[in-house]
């Protein structure tokens, strides 16, 4: 995914700058957020915004369509929402003039889900000025942890 696009547009659509950023609502940037997965593999997952900030962004993602031949949610796919969600966060954070870019993600898959939504909420565990790392759990229906996954993301200058 490119996100150096995604943070100009984000810039670009709301009128952001680094002074206004913090008087978005959080609603102004889960809306966008969601504007822009439009066309992306983030669409084509199914995957929905529903809280965005950059200490916490909130997210679900049908297990149908998603999964791998024995029915049960695929891993990559929890994978795709967890790093999604993650970079999300990692974005707001950084602002509209710094893009972000995901270094390196990991996955522990603790349970399958065959159906309904599952719903990932990527927290924060560091926000630096050069990274940002983010723990992501993802649950089914039920509120059962289905993965917990581990994102840093890498804050770029703007000429980089």
């Amino acid at each position: 995914m490119e996100w150096p696009s995604m943070s100009r547009s984000l810039g670009r659509a709301m009128s952001v700058t680094p002074a206004n950023l913090s008087s978005m609502t959080d609603n102004d940037i889960t809306e966008q957020l969601n504007r822009q997965a439009r066309g992306t593999l983030i669409e084509r997952m199914g995957i929905v915004v529903l809280e965005a900030s950059a200490d916490r962004v909130v997210g679900t993602m049908p297990a149908a369509g998603n999964t791998q031949p024995a029915g049960l949610l695929h891993g990559g796919a929890s994978v795709v929402l967890a790093e999604t969600l993650g970079s999300f966060a990692a974005q707001v954070h950084a602002g509209p003039d710094r893009p972000v870019v995901g270094i390196e993600v990991s996955a522990t898959h603790h349970r399958g889900a065959r159906g309904g939504l599952v719903t990932g909420t990527a927290t924060a565990i560091h926000r630096g000025r050069t990274t940002a790392s983010y723990e992501i759990v993802v649950a089914d229906d039920a509120g059962r942890r289905v993965c917990t996954a581990r994102l840093t993301c890498l804050v770029l200058t703007p000429s980089e």
